[in-house]
């Protein structure tokens, strides 16, 4: 597999974790619920309130077994379902219509439409809503993490899945904000994701969101 390939894998995966995190509303049903229902719902109403976020990010895929560690970083800024990612050397953007993935290394684009996007999996509108069935929920634990408490709420399959065992989604419990998502794989790899330098209602141009091919008059567009 190409390197191209890795990192269009691990974007599409980072993907799911960054709208997971920042639009967030669950119904929940598991035992001990009550309590996640609540935070959760407080998580969900202030995330709903913004207009824009902006935020980076620590990205970390670790096996330990296999003796692989990857550690990266990025930033996304998201208004409604658009965003406009930079990761792994590349910036993929989404306008409401299609998406634009810019690789400078290759010097190439490639252009999906919205129906193409649903198809790989990483449309926005659905994956806000792909965990809303299929998971149980547990409260659990609680941590400080350098003055901040962090509550986790775990989620659980509901069925098989190949995967993924369960994730772990840690909420500041003060700012109500999005503080850590982690994935526990089937094959006992641990990709976690942690936020940093959250701002919200950041005001953008109004072509943020909008892809323009003459900046990049020698780049090879796949459409």
């Amino acid at each position: 597999m190409s390197t191209f390939q890795k990192n269009k894998i691990a974007m599409r995966k980072l993907i799911v974790f960054l709208f997971f995190t920042s639009v967030l509303s669950i119904q929940l049903n598991a035992q001990n619920t009550e309590a996640a229902q609540k935070l959760l719902d407080e998580v969900s109403a202030k995330i709903a309130s913004f207009e824009t976020m902006t935020f980076e990010f620590d990205y970390v895929l670790e096996n330990r077994q296999e003796n692989i560690k990857q550690e990266t970083n990025g930033s996304v800024t998201v208004s409604g379902d658009r965003y406009k990612l930079l990761f792994l050397g590349a910036e993929q953007l989404f306008d409401g219509e299609k998406t634009y993935t810019i690789v400078p290394e290759n010097e190439e684009i490639t252009i999906t439409s919205i129906e193409e996007t649903e198809d790989i999996g990483i449309n926005p509108s659905k994956l806000l809503y792909f965990y809303k069935e299929g998971y149980s929920f547990q409260w659990d634990i609680k941590q400080n993490v350098m003055g901040r408490t962090i509550q986790f709420i775990k989620l659980i399959p509901t069925e098989e899945n190949k995967d993924v065992d369960y994730l772990l989604l840690g909420i500041d419990t003060i700012k109500k904000t999005i503080y850590r998502l982690i994935e526990i794989g089937s094959n006992q790899t641990r990709t976690t994701l942690t936020i940093s330098n959250f701002v919200s209602n950041v005001k953008l141009a109004a072509n943020f969101f909008k892809f323009d091919s003459s900046l990049y008059p020698d780049y090879y567009i796949n459409q």
